[in-house]
């Protein structure tokens, strides 16, 4: 198109060319020197096109080179536009060599879930994700996820997430949202993020304890983003009742949820967001450690949460600051037995708590280091559990850990870790962990 332009106004220029010569013209009467004169013009012109073009073409080729690549989010995540009704497909690899100086892990105070202990020594698979998410139709969407582990020697195929939600047509108020069916539910923050997304190997101590990692109970939750200058988000859902920290559920709702956070913008390079939840059900019979120790009765478990992130240089490609803390205070009323202590089932009635901060700071476009504290804070037990594993025996459990990783694309990121952690009493424990995280096919972006 450029050189068509030129041509067309190299051919215009011609006329005025030859009128400024006009006795040359009217005195020879030679129209054969007329015509070499414009094959003459006509050549020039060809020529100083194709020096114009060939300019043109260099320097866009030296724009290109210049243009900085595509670098990764400190999240991990990556948008996957709207693909409408054809299903996006996505598999997350992700793998530990890891290192354990003590020989065992107990929590003090605390009798946890299967997923919530350390993981396995050696060198071996974490949890392998595979998702399919799609619109349904113009009212719905859906998603699955099915995460592949290996649990007593055995690979297994959990599902953790099968669910369905209303989209902005279903005709529901604005800024309104259900989703029905299991999925990683709103509670605290790292509760909706797959593993993967953490920017840690391992989670913190009080979603191991209170959590098990994460809930991800079959039921349905409601959500509004409030039509506020600022965000604003409420909400809350009903759930069977199966899932850790409850168990044994009844023909109807076993637990329930609420919540509600705000956030917002400070300036053009930082935001923020904090959060309040709770957690509430009812348990006939809720196991841990290898059905050792057994609870009996209601449960409810508050948080709130508060995520700080600031890119120094306005571009969070570049550099990256990420402040992050949650506290849980965990109520229980009921029965605990412990059958390994011989205790039998005895009258509880308190309180345990828990919180950890971390930080991450991403100094490269490729590189993040990371920071983190947790601790555990033992309910006072009745005497007719001392000597079982709910008895802390005085000592609260903590851990440290601090990380350093690199991601060559959004679709990689390779980690090193070293966590001090003292669960019980003089037991501490020094970890490494080497992980890696492979992502093929499409995956959407996680939540700030």
């Amino acid at each position: 198109m450029r050189v068509q332009i030129l041509r067309a106004a190299a051919i215009a220029a011609v006329p005025t060319f030859v009128a400024a010569f006009p006795a040359t013209a009217q005195n020879t009467n030679d129209i054969t020197a007329i015509r070499q004169e414009l094959t003459q013009m006509r050549q020039m012109y060809e020529k100083r096109i194709e020096a114009l073009e060939s300019q043109l073409k260099a320097l866009e080729s030296a724009q290109a080179k210049k243009a900085p690549a595509a670098t990764p989010s400190a999240s991990g995540g990556r948008s996957v536009r709207d693909n409408s009704f054809n299903p996006s497909i996505g598999l997350i690899l992700n793998g530990k060599l890891s290192t354990f100086s003590a020989d065992s892990s107990e929590f003090a105070g605390f009798a946890v879930g299967e997923e919530g202990e350390r993981g396995r020594k050696g060198l071996g698979i974490d949890e392998s994700e595979l998702n399919f998410s799609a619109n349904v139709d113009d009212k719905f969407a859906a998603g699955l996820t099915a995460a592949i582990v290996r649990e007593g020697g055995e690979d297994k195929v959990e599902l953790e997430e099968a669910f369905v939600q209303t989209l902005p047509g279903a005709g529901l108020p604005d800024g309104t949202r259900i989703k029905a069916g299991r999925a990683l539910w709103t509670f605290g923050y790292l509760n909706e993020l797959h593993a993967h997304a953490d920017d840690f190997a391992d989670r913190p101590l009080p979603y191991r304890a209170f959590l098990n990692n994460h809930f991800n109970d079959d039921g349905l939750e409601f959500a509004w983003v409030l039509p506020t200058d600022f965000y604003t988000e409420i909400g809350g859902g009903g759930f069977r009742g199966d899932d850790y920290p409850f168990g044994g559920a009844s023909d109807g709702i076993g637990a329930w949820s609420a919540y509600a956070r705000v956030g917002g913008d400070i300036a053009a390079n930082q935001s923020w967001r904090v959060g309040a939840y709770m957690l509430s059900g009812t348990t006939d019979g809720r196991a841990t450690n290898e059905d050792a120790v057994n609870f009996v009765g209601d449960s409810r478990l508050y948080a709130a949460d508060v995520r700080y992130v600031w890119a120094p240089t306005g571009n969070n490609r570049d550099s990256e600051v990420i402040l992050q803390g949650e506290y849980f205070l965990r109520k229980e009323k009921g029965t605990y037995e412990d059958t390994d202590a011989g205790t039998g089932a005895v009258a509880f009635n308190d309180d345990a708590s828990g919180w950890y901060l971390q930080g991450v700071y991403k100094f490269a476009p490729k590189w993040r280091v990371g920071l983190r504290y947790s601790r555990l804070d033992a309910a006072d037990v009745p005497a007719g559990l001392a000597g079982s594993v709910l008895d802390s025996a005085g000592h609260d459990p903590e851990a440290f850990a601090v990380m350093a990783d690199w991601s060559n694309s959004e679709f990689s990121r390779l980690r090193l870790q070293y966590n001090y952690e003292e669960l019980g009493a003089d037991n501490p424990d020094h970890q490494f962990l080497l992980q890696y995280i492979m992502s093929i096919g499409a995956h959407g972006a996680h939540p700030f």
